[in-house]
């Protein structure tokens, strides 16, 4: 009989351990091995740890754009109703503990430890048999083991990539909820927007109902066959729910959506959408269907108490003020949807002269669509990588494509460092910063400044 490993004596000991596994997304997208999608791994390693997801219960989120935001309100909501509520998210922005919280709270270090122990125990002794396990399922295993530890009453999960084949997909949810679909991971996933929805679809359950978000038609019809061919149900916001939205500004708030939701049991009415954005307002339309759907579930969520927790959702990488002299705003947007929606955003909603944007993106992304996005708001714009992330494109082939694209000029840092450096002495008092392109760059910027904060006070 195979010995099972010892327990690992720290955090830091946990975390050599998962980052020497296979991370697709440290992985350039043509490089990432068909067999790395599959459910089969994971579902032997749940297995060896007694299926800690069985008695669990699940909110799934998958999509294109959005899912971490509603994932946020979504939770906040829920905790604000009083329930304990676990949340699984990726990527993280700082430190890997953020994927795995109760509530706003990151899993422990000691915690952290003692969970991808019982998971290693699994995996390495399964491991001969059925291969290494990857950085994604450890931690997905992970967080399955500290829900049921923590007696969660309900964990909301973010799908990694895709739907169908993340490992996420193992688990029979109270509800799924399906965010926007663009072209994305058409490497992995499908060069059409139809073949990546029927991909994120696969989150589909016999006998579970699906929401979605409003969709292109393509789209919508993909989703209804495969509802079809599962026997899930699926209502779409605005056809099947009613919702409505509209935007005003006010002295507390300033700009910002306020949306309705009504439905035979709940009446969710002038919310405020607590995500800066006129693109948060289907991604909370579509938190309040689902919390619509759970009150059916035997879930109480009172309006006044929503709205509680709506207001209190943690921004974590989505246009979230991290400095306020000079005012630095970081944003996790990675494609050119979200860096066209962050963009008009910030137009919209904040004021200030000018706006610097410090710009790094993977180069397997559609830079050149990202960069058009970028030069319709930026005065000023300064390319940079992040140090952490090995598909980074470098910043003079960013700074080339750019000029040449729209004819502008821009400079470049070797450096995130450098690059908000010299976005600083660039700016005045009211001017803005902008750092975006990727979560990791956006995560980077959160250490930086956190760092400096921390030697400033001491």
């Amino acid at each position: 009989m195979a010995r099972t490993p010892a327990s690992f004596s720290s955090y830091s000991a946990a975390l050599r351990y998962l980052e020497d596994r296979v991370n697709v997304e440290r992985s350039p997208q043509d490089r990432v091995s068909s067999d790395t999608f599959k459910l089969d791994r994971l579902k032997t390693i749940l297995d060896k740890l007694d299926n800690p997801q069985r008695d669990l219960k699940f909110v799934h989120i998958a999509g294109s754009k959005g899912k971490g935001s509603t994932v946020e309100m979504l939770a906040s909501a829920l905790d604000a109703c009083g329930y304990a509520v676990g949340v699984f998210t990726s990527p993280h922005l700082i430190e890997v503990r953020e994927r795995i919280r109760l509530g706003a709270d990151a899993i422990g270090e000691k915690e952290f430890a003692q969970a991808m122990s019982r998971v290693r125990g699994a995996a390495d002794v399964l491991a001969k048999r059925h291969g290494e396990a990857t950085y994604f399922e450890l931690l997905t295993a992970a967080a399955f083991v500290h829900f049921a530890e923590m007696a969660v009453d309900l964990a909301v999960l973010e799908t990694g990539l895709g739907g169908r084949l993340d490992c996420t997909n193992v688990v029979s949810p109270e509800v799924c909820g399906l965010t926007h679909i663009q072209l994305e991971h058409t490497a992995i996933l499908g060069d059409t927007v139809e073949k990546i929805a029927r991909e994120k679809a696969g989150i589909m359950k016999p006998g579970v109902t699906a929401i979605s978000v409003p969709q292109d038609p393509g789209v919508l019809e993909v989703f209804r066959v495969v509802a079809g061919e599962v026997g899930a149900t699926l209502a779409v916001l605005g056809e099947d729910i009613e919702y409505s939205c509209r935007f005003e500004a006010t002295h507390d708030q300033g700009p910002h959506a306020r949306i309705c939701v009504t439905t035979e049991r709940s009446e969710f009415e002038h919310i405020s959408v607590p995500l800066g954005g006129e693109h948060q307002a289907p991604n909370c339309g579509l938190a309040l269907a689902i919390l619509d759907k759970l009150r059916e579930r035997g879930f109480e969520t009172p309006e006044r108490r929503v709205a509680e927790g709506l207001a209190r959702t943690p921004r974590n990488g989505r246009m979230e003020e991290v400095h306020p002299s000079p005012r630095i705003l970081v944003d996790g947007a990675h494609n050119p949807a979200s860096v066209e929606a962050v963009v008009r955003a910030i137009g919209a909603q904040m004021r200030f002269d000018s706006m610097v944007v410090v710009f790094g993106c993977a180069k397997d992304k559609d830079v050149s669509g990202m960069l058009e996005q970028v030069s319709r708001g930026a005065d000023k714009i300064i390319f940079t990588r992040a140090s952490d992330n090995p598909r980074a494109m470098e910043p003079s082939e960013l700074q080339r494509l750019y000029e040449s694209l729209t004819g502008k000029m821009a400079q470049t840092a070797e450096t995130l460092k450098g690059a908000l450096n010299m976005a600083a002495r660039a700016v005045g008092r009211d001017d803005l910063i902008l750092v975006t392109g990727s979560f990791y760059l956006a995560g980077e910027a959160k250490r930086l400044l956190a760092e400096k904060k921390r030697a400033a006070a001491g």
